[in-house]
């Protein structure tokens, strides 16, 4: 039997199409314009691909165009594999994990390092002399090239000089240029021309004051960091530009939280990103917490109001999430942000309860615009420091304490799991200056 060809109507309006089944036969299929033409009058509106509506979660700020994304998942599978951001350019430093961890072992005992004792400051006990020791000369070595390079500056200015207004003013030059800032740089002049004006100063005088006058900058801001107790969860919002550290502070904390004894939940909110999914879901392994995941690409907001769901009915005490990293100068990125802490807020008015920024010290004056902005769209209420030890711009910290006074929490200095430490103002100011926290104080009392 010969297939009948159809006419050009019927090419056209699909008419005349057939279909041979298995017994043989020959099927026409026929389309019925008139029926679409009736549904059209009577406003019906037909789509032949169309499925049945969506719906969207009271709770959940959709977009028009977006659909339903599936439950989140608290036991972590593997996370598929995914794609960077689309606003944002890659992000080396974090989408590379490498973290150096610890041998796995129990999540609620410390692991065998007696040089460091990790929880330390408030909650996790005082260090002994050689763990302060310990710490201390990590710190002078991760800020042993912003610690060379101010040296060399001011050595060049002050070689067989006296103090005149000209040597004043260039040493002014070398501190701003050190990324300290305008008022610091000011401060620690007219320090040195108070006492000192047409004399022969040497290079160690002038690294003393320098220490002094930083530390009295950065001691208002030096806080320690506690999770309330009254509040549980304690959610913990971690914000920040793309390769921050954001996901590998999480980590630093979540270890530090869970040797002091607290039940934590993390929520890999940075769903951009399949590595850093993965990177969070290691760092729950190494911890003892369970990792609230969804696949790449989800909507952030619907995780985080799961999240805090989730941490309320297993009663947590620390919930820590992970957002994905924005330049602080696109606008519709901002917004997404401030859209996670409304949604945050449905579950818990008083959520988060603490929003830190990471900020990486190697993007110098940069820093203090990511401050200003964060601070405005989401509310910061303290700062994680990282990448100390790959740049000669620490003193950043120095100027965005003296501008923004916002409280300094952690620092870091390496990749370790030890490298982030409480802020202290004296340590961090020996450090940066090149001399020592107790020459540091006897300095302050003495110029007291």
């Amino acid at each position: 039997m010969s297939e009948k060809k159809p006419g050009l109507f019927g090419r056209l309006f699909g008419r005349g199409k057939t279909q041979e089944t298995k017994s043989g036969e020959v099927k026409k299929s026929v389309k019925s314009p008139p029926d679409e033409v009736r549904h059209e009058e009577a406003g019906i509106d037909i789509h032949p691909e169309a499925g049945p509506p969506e719906t969207t979660p009271e709770w959940v700020e959709k977009p028009e165009h977006s659909r339903p994304d599936p439950a989140p998942t608290v036991i972590t599978p593997e996370a598929p594999e995914g794609e960077e951001h689309p606003h944002l350019s890659p992000a080396p430093p974090e989408a590379t994990f490498d973290p150096v961890l610890p041998e796995a072992g129990p999540a609620q005992e410390p692991e065998p390092e007696p040089a460091v004792e990790t929880g330390t400051g408030e909650g996790g006990g005082a260090k002994t002399p050689s763990q302060k020791r310990n710490w201390l000369a990590r710190l002078a070595s991760g800020l042993k090239r912003t610690s060379d390079q101010l040296s060399d500056n001011i050595g060049a200015v002050f070689t067989k000089r006296k103090l005149d207004a000209e040597t004043l003013e260039e040493l002014e030059d070398v501190l701003i240029q050190a990324d300290l800032g305008v008022d610091v740089a000011m401060s620690i002049t007219e320090a040195l021309a108070k006492d000192r004006f047409d004399k022969e100063i040497s290079t160690d005088d002038v690294r003393a004051v320098l220490a002094v006058e930083v530390q009295k900058v950065l001691e208002p801001v030096a806080r320690s960091f506690k999770p309330d107790a009254i509040n549980k969860p304690f959610v913990i919002l971690m914000v920040g530009v793309n390769g921050s550290g954001k996901t590998t502070t999480i980590g630093k904390l979540a270890q530090k939280f869970s040797r002091e004894g607290k039940k934590l939940m993390l929520a890999a909110g940075d769903t951009f990103r399949a590595a850093a999914i993965e990177q969070l879901e290691i760092w729950g392994k190494r911890t003892g917490a369970p990792v609230v995941t969804r696949p790449a690409g989800s909507d952030a907001s619907g995780l985080a109001f799961d999240a805090v769901t989730q941490a309320k009915s297993e009663k947590s005490d620390v919930l820590i999430i992970d957002t994905a990293g924005r330049l602080q100068n696109r606008d519709e990125l901002m917004a997404e942000l401030e859209k996670i802490i409304r949604v945050i807020k449905k579950v818990d008015e008083d959520a988060p309860h603490a929003v830190l920024l990471t900020l990486d010290a190697t993007t110098g004056q940069n820093a203090l615009q990511q401050v200003e902005i964060f601070g405005k769209r989401a509310g910061v209420t303290g700062l994680v420091m990282t990448k100390l030890d790959g740049t000669a711009r620490g003193g950043i910290l120095v100027a965005i304490a003296k501008k923004h006074a916002l409280p300094v929490y952690f620092i870091g200095v390496g990749e370790g799991v030890d490298d982030l430490e409480p802020f202290t103002a004296a340590d961090f100011a020996a450090a940066i200056a090149g001399t020592s926290p107790a020459h540091n104080n006897n300095k302050g009392k003495d110029q007291a």
